[in-house]
């Protein structure tokens, strides 16, 4: 595309500014080296900084946020991979409706109550009375008394929305007063939300979505059945302001900046993936009567355009944990306009509906064993409990698990390596690679990462540090003796460059894994408990096509206990957010376990530091608590 700028214009600036998607995850500050751009003609002012060597520099390839316009003439290549973390991501996503009905099942079974595919909406076929000079009655009188007499609920007690109204004079006509009606009845009584022919084949669906703060995905529901109709998942197209939610949040206190955060989540992402499924369904975006939405604390506020700086700001508080006050027409988007849109309940700055979501899928909140519930992503979140109580927390992981903070690191999109084993004696590796069969490895994600951390680990190729202690063909130092592993040569890679994990790398890992043990020994120490008082641990997020739980063991990131005790749940808050759409007293239920969930603030704990510094080591640097790491690596020695 052609974008017109004035000198000094900053390229990633100019990209934003013109929706070209770059992928900036530390929002332009130069510290991630993700924002390449290659400078095909013309000049530009660029600082080189140390992601791009003197080789690549002389080929033209740039730093989108250190480059500036000198030359209105200026051509410049924004490689595929800076846009194929919002069109091809890979997220662990609700398989089936057979697979939803047997959670609602469980559910059913664990807690004794009706959590079932209950909801107010129902499809009303009436054969009412054509008026004449007789029966001068108004239409909307003439369709509230058919309702009563179809449904016994009192006239007065019938409403109908705008757009009902508007289509009702028409609609009548043309169906000789045979017609048929979407009706949502409750506790107050009816709505009618939509009047059509008696012949058209009419949907009534909602629209259970989920805001992370890399992904944003979605399914298409029918609301009379619950089964899911189609599917969507893409980038968040925030990323281009910072990976993660501070970055984000100091961007939307700038003049403008929480309207252009506000239409990067809702017109350039959650609007074009409900066009894309109601295209595929051949039916209208006004057919989708109720949204369900979940998401961290942050992406709440920023999906509704409400000032979100009070919640990085100590002491930390959000101007909701619930509201219900928010209707698809206040938001623009693609539903009916009437359409209420639910936000699965917070309860911190850091713990949102998201979480809340995600336990009520888990449904540790109906089990007497005790459980760990982990959502891993920008943030990891953590809740421990039964069904007496819940306590959770969060901690800041930073982006590694997501590709930021890694050199090599990049999305769960195609190229992406997301399993790797390592040959202890050759140091060779194997790799499964997101994508088609023939797709050329590009770089990590999260899962990929987890596993190459824990086979170099198991080799020894590095120590309990981090640092690289054997030599081979794969292992690099640089000038000042930093020690790097190649996972694949730029020969065999669709990379510019060898695809290889440095240490500083390894040491940004360690730091994001020990934030999450750190916070679960903290968690459980305060209740006086320890890890062998863990019943289950259910572990979500889409980082991958799922988590090698004994590799995640073994750098230390998760517990030291059985594995059969792991269960890996993936889009745990989709799930979460379907049942809530579908279903009253799941919604009601969300609500209880938030208001009965107790959040503890890990930046006030005075021992979490402590506890930090400890789990910053491979796998830890109490032994005692790996006993199962430190028996294999004694057997693989």
């Amino acid at each position: 595309m052609v974008a017109e700028s004035t000198v000094g214009t900053n390229i990633l600036d100019l990209a934003r500014d013109h929706n070209v998607a770059i992928d900036a995850p530390c929002s332009g500050n130069a510290s991630c080296g993700k924002c390449r751009v290659k400078l095909v003609s013309g000049k530009l002012e660029s600082q080189q900084t140390m992601h791009i060597t003197d080789e690549e520099f002389a080929e033209g390839w740039r730093l989108a946020c250190t480059s500036k316009v000198t030359d209105s003439d200026a051509e410049i290549l924004v490689p595929d991979i800076a846009s194929a973390y919002r069109s091809r991501m890979k997220v662990a996503d609700l398989s089936s409706g057979n697979e939803l009905k047997l959670f609602y099942q469980s559910m059913e079974d664990l807690c004794d109550a009706d959590i079932s595919f209950k909801n107010e909406f129902f499809l009303l076929r009436l054969d009412l009375p054509e008026p004449s000079l007789e029966d001068t009655m108004p239409d909307n009188e003439r369709l509230t008394w058919g309702i009563e007499r179809a449904t016994g609920v009192p006239h007065q007690k019938v409403s109908l929305t705008f757009h009902a109204l508007k289509k009702l004079a028409k609609t009548l006509r043309d169906s000789d007063f045979h017609i048929q009606c979407v009706i949502e009845k409750n506790d107050l009584g009816i709505k009618v939300w939509n009047v059509l022919p008696e012949d058209e084949n009419v949907k009534i669906t909602g629209l259970a979505i989920d805001i992370g703060t890399t992904t944003v995905s979605g399914v298409l529901v029918d609301l009379r059945n619950g089964s899911i109709l189609q599917r969507a998942s893409t980038g968040n197209g925030q990323i281009r302001y910072g990976a993660d939610v501070i970055n984000r949040i100091i961007e939307s206190v700038k003049p403008g900046g929480a309207k252009k955060l506000q239409d990067a989540v809702i017109k350039e992402t959650i609007n074009p993936m409900i066009a894309e499924m109601c295209k595929a369904e051949k039916m209208p975006v006004s057919w989708i009567y109720r949204i369900c939405v979940a998401g961290n604390t942050t992406m709440n506020h920023l999906f509704l355009g409400v000032d979100a700086n009070p919640v990085r700001m100590e002491p930390f508080i959000p101007s909701f944990f619930h509201t219900e006050a928010v209707r698809a027409t206040d938001l623009k988007l693609y539903a009916a306009s009437d359409a209420k849109v639910a936000i699965a309940p917070n309860i911190g700055s850091y713990v949102g509906g998201d979480i809340t979501a995600g336990v009520l899928s888990s449904t540790i909140w109906a089990r007497d064993t005790l459980s760990l519930f982990i959502d891993l992503g920008t943030n990891g979140e953590i809740v421990f409990g039964n069904s007496d109580f819940l306590m959770s927390c969060a901690c800041s992981a930073g982006p590694a698990f997501e590709g930021g903070d890694i050199s090599c690191g990049m999305r769960a999109t195609d190229g992406a390596i997301e399993a790797c084993h390592i040959d202890k004696k050759s140091m060779e590796p194997t790799f499964r690679i997101v994508g088609a069969v023939d797709q050329k490895p590009i770089g990590l994600c999260g899962s990929g990462l987890i596993d190459v951390i824990a086979e170099l680990f198991r080799c020894g190729i590095i120590n309990s540090k981090g640092k690289f202690v054997r030599e081979g063909r794969r292992v690099r130092r640089d000038e000042n003796g930093m020690g790097s592993y190649v996972i694949e040569f730029k020969e065999n890679a669709a990379s510019v460059k060898d695809i290889e994990i440095n240490e500083v790398d390894i040491d940004n890992f360690i730091r994001a894994k020990g934030a999450i043990f750190s916070a679960i020994n903290i968690m459980l120490s305060t209740l006086d408990m320890d890890v062998t008082m863990i019943d289950d641990i259910y572990v979500a997020g889409g980082i991958g096509s799922g988590i090698n739980m004994k590799n995640a063991v073994m750098i230390g990131m998760l517990p030291d206990v059985e594995l059969s005790k792991f269960h890996y749940i993936g889009n745990s808050s989709l799930t979460g957010a379907y049942a809530i759409l579908c279903s009253k007293k799941a919604a009601e239920k969300v609500d209880t376990i938030a208001r009965n969930m107790t959040y503890m603030e890990l930046s006030t704990n005075p021992y979490y530091m402590d506890e930090f510094v400890g789990a910053c080591f491979l796998p830890h640097t109490n032994e005692k608590l790996f006993p199962s790491v430190a028996k294999a690596l004694k057997e693989e020695s």
